[in-house]
């Protein structure tokens, strides 16, 4: 049985677990999600999210 996680809720698990340590301030995380948004719209999204998709499928081969 595979488990399924949204990477995008992982990111937000590891974004809240950074501000909550404070390792990263509340103007970075910002800026980073902005950022993250942004890069969505763009023609990068789809190679991303292929090597996203490759890096899920290698992890049980390792």
């Amino acid at each position: 049985m595979a488990i399924t996680v949204s990477l995008v809720a992982l990111f937000g698990l590891v974004l809240y677990f950074l501000l909550r340590s404070h390792s990263l301030s509340a103007g970075s995380a910002f800026v980073a999600a902005g950022f993250g948004f942004f890069l969505a719209s763009t023609g990068a999204a789809g190679p991303i999210n292929e090597m996203a998709t490759a890096i899920v499928h290698a992890i049980p081969n390792l």
